[in-house]
């Protein structure tokens, strides 16, 4: 949905106006309406709703109507205080939380969910009485307390975010905390943000009158709509708008704060791409000095481009133990070979590859006896120049790009990141680069494309772009894991032909995962077989047919339909005991 139909929608209208409407009382309110607010009368006191005076005068012969249009002012300046206090506290909690450490970050969220056991009511009156009755100390009492909810919202959608493809990417390419919370979290979950501000504008307004109400607000001889509301309310039966005017003006301002909220949810990004633009370098990121990957040795004849050895990944359980999910897998990937892995899901495919790019969480607990890239040790902390090489020399093609590529940066700001911050090269130049990778994977009119966002792109094409994204630098090895999962075959085949031509052209080499072990055997040089954490089979991809011996590979085998088979029979599928009994047999049961 564009802005100009967002606008054109039925909340979006009541929105601009009541936006407009609201901000001219704010701002000539008291220009407009002071004389006639604060000048007594006492000849006219206590008068009638008339023409002259819709609500009114009070017992000192004030216009009641000018009044609650001067308190516009106050009502709403106080009530806007209250939200950016809540909203900046809110996100800062949140997005501080995700980056500490696991035992630090508990602690944090357990604060949190102590304070939201408190009534809110309560915590504003208790920093009321602790700071006094008066309106900033109101503002504050109320923003503060607004601060957990906010924080809470925060650290939910920051967490989903976190675990995203394309912000553990950025974290091995040496993006530090900061950068990954104002370039890849918060863009993403600001819309949801500004939603949430709005609609907590409006109850802030309300808490605002019912302090100013109870003689906790705005003091004499300061006035907001809550104070007019309980000095109307003393003769309610004898002249009912002089309590009923205030009352208006507080649902009309709520009312203005929701449909803000409303036009705001229908939005498609418009206030993630509004943060992007402006967060500390979304959309340029910063140039490092030192951060240049340098010219390396060429590898040794023979020697691994990547290997890693006796590796075992676990993730801890809620019981306090810990699920092992790899159990010792070997993996050496010499320079230009094809190396495919294929198994059932949940065997370990992804997370083999993974830890092998160094792309796991700090939640897994990885062991390995050797894990090298290009002759860097990935065992140990990695230097800046470490992690500019690997953002030049490894390439990651994940399972659902559209989950993978940064939705709130457009393809060219995502494709021309490696080129600028790593090959040091202009922004002319690295768009040019980015282009000519989006055209070297079959997207035309790459140019153009280049100013789209993901969602713009079918699901094809974004996989493709995630492919040309992998060759934006010089990369010696790229991974893809389940490059064609969810594609039709037509678009399976012109990935895989994208695939093969990257591999021709850079030499780089490629470790391929699906659960299709054909389309394995017919793309790679050599085949593992994956099963429950275990490689229980390594065989030549030319000769997998007859070469493969395990009870599993050959039941992977069995399960492939040719133009042989009896087209009157079911398909064949694994044996539960054919797949426990192989496992057995590999782990020694």
């Amino acid at each position: 949905m564009t802005w100009r139909s967002r606008l054109l929608s039925p909340s979006g209208i009541a929105a601009v106006i009541g936006v407009l409407l609201f901000l001219f009382l704010t701002i000539a309110g008291p220009v407009l309406f002071l004389a006639a607010a604060e000048t007594s009368n006492v000849p006219d006191r206590l008068l009638a709703p008339s023409l002259a005076r819709p609500f009114g005068t009070d017992d000192l012969g004030r216009d009641i109507f000018s009044r609650v249009l001067v308190a516009a002012r106050v009502s709403i300046l106080l009530t806007l205080g209250a939200t950016v206090v809540s909203t900046i506290g809110g996100i800062a909690y949140g997005l501080i939380a995700v980056i500490l450490p696991r035992h630090v970050r508990r602690l944090a969220t357990g604060l949190l969910d102590i304070l939201l056991a408190f009534p809110w009511l309560l915590m504003v009156l208790f920093f009321t009485v602790i700071w006094g009755a008066s309106a900033m100390s109101a503002m504050f009492a109320i923003g503060i307390s607004g601060i957990p909810f906010m924080a809470r919202l925060v650290y939910n959608l920051a967490s989903s975010v976190s675990g995203r493809d394309y912000v553990r990417a950025a974290r091995v390419v040496g993006v530090g905390p900061i950068g990954i919370l104002v370039r890849h979290i918060l863009p993403n979950i600001a819309n949801p943000l500004f939603v949430n501000a709005a609609a907590t504008a409006s109850v802030t307004l309300l808490s605002f009158a019912g302090l100013s109400f109870l003689g906790l607000g705005v003091q004499a001889p300061e006035y907001d709509w809550g104070r007019l509301l309980q000095d109307g309310i003393t003769r309610i039966y004898v002249n009912p708008l002089a309590a009923i005017g205030p009352g208006i003006a507080v649902v009309l301002a709520g009312l203005v704060f929701t449909f803000v909220s409303e036009a705001l949810s229908d939005t498609r990004g418009g206030g993630r791409g509004a943060v992007a633009r402006r967060a500390l370098g979304a959309v340029a990121p910063t140039r490092r000095a030192g951060m240049a990957a340098t010219p390396r040795q060429p590898l040794a004849v023979g020697e691994p481009v990547a290997e890693i050895a006796d590796l075992r990944v676990a993730f801890a359980t809620a019981d306090g133990g810990e699920v092992e999910r790899v159990k010792g897998v070997s993996l050496r990937i010499l320079p230009g070979e094809v190396v495919g892995i294929v198994g059932e899901s949940g065997s370990g495919k992804s997370l083999t590859a993974m830890a092998l790019a160094g792309l796991l969480g700090p939640d897994a607990r990885i062991a390995t006896t050797a894990h090298t890239f290009d002759g860097i040790d990935m065992t140990r902390p990695l230097s800046p120049v470490d992690r500019s090489t690997l953002g030049v020399e490894l390439g990651m093609v994940f399972q659902d790009p559209l989950t993978s590529l940064n939705p709130a940066l457009t393809i060219g700001r995502q494709l021309t990141e490696v080129p600028e911050v790593h090959l040091k090269m202009s922004r002319t130049d690295a768009r040019a680069h980015a282009a000519a990778a989006l055209e070297a994977v079959g997207i035309a009119d790459a140019p153009r494309r280049l100013s789209q966002y993901p969602h713009q792109f079918s699901g094809g094409m974004r996989q493709r772009a995630m492919i040309g994204q992998a060759l934006t630098g010089r990369p010696k090895l790229i991974i893809a894991d389940e490059p064609t999962t969810a594609l039709d075959v037509t678009v399976q085949r012109q990935v895989m032909g994208v695939l093969r031509r990257a591999q021709t052209d850079t030499g780089a080499a490629i470790v391929f995962i699906s659960h299709d072990i054909a389309l394995v055997s017919a793309f790679c040089d050599r085949v593992l077989v994956m099963k429950d954490g275990v490689v229980v089979e390594e065989l030549d991809a030319q000769r997998i047919r007859e070469d493969a011996t395990h009870p599993y590979s050959r039941a992977l085998i069995a399960c492939l339909p040719d133009m042989t088979s009896d087209r009157t029979r079911p398909l064949p599928v694994i044996p539960p005991d054919v797949a426990a009994s192989a496992l057995a047999e590999e782990v020694g049961v």
